[in-house]
């Protein structure tokens, strides 16, 4: 089993950073995949950007050239950094990891970008 903890989001104005952070525990030496995603109110989850296990990335288009995704092996933590942030990108943002077969996902934590 995988457990994970996000943390960083908050309250910003347009143009703004934001780093989120996941922290991940438990059986970790078995992920293969972490990934962000968010869910914007009454609209449905979307994948944001993925990260594999020797740092392959992938972005979804409308946060390519804003967002970069990365990872610390070492500290079992994976991050997003949001620039440029637009009212669009208001969402609660979920960590995801894939390990054997199987997907944990984080409890979330809330972006609100105001304009």
């Amino acid at each position: 089993q995988v457990q994970l903890v996000e943390s960083g989001g908050g309250l910003v104005q347009a143009g703004e950073s934001l780093r989120l952070s996941c922290a991940a525990s438990g059986s970790i030496s078995s992920i293969n995949v972490l990934g962000w995603y968010r869910q914007a109110p009454g609209k449905q989850r979307e994948l944001v950007a993925t990260i594999t296990r020797i740092g392959t990335t992938n972005y979804a288009d409308s946060v390519k050239g804003r967002f970069t995704i990365s990872r610390d092996n070492a500290k079992n933590t994976v991050y997003l950094q949001m620039n440029s942030l637009k009212p669009e990108d208001t969402a609660d943002y979920y960590c995801k990891a894939f390990s054997r077969g199987y997907n944990y996902w984080g409890q979330g934590t809330q972006v609100t970008v105001s304009s």
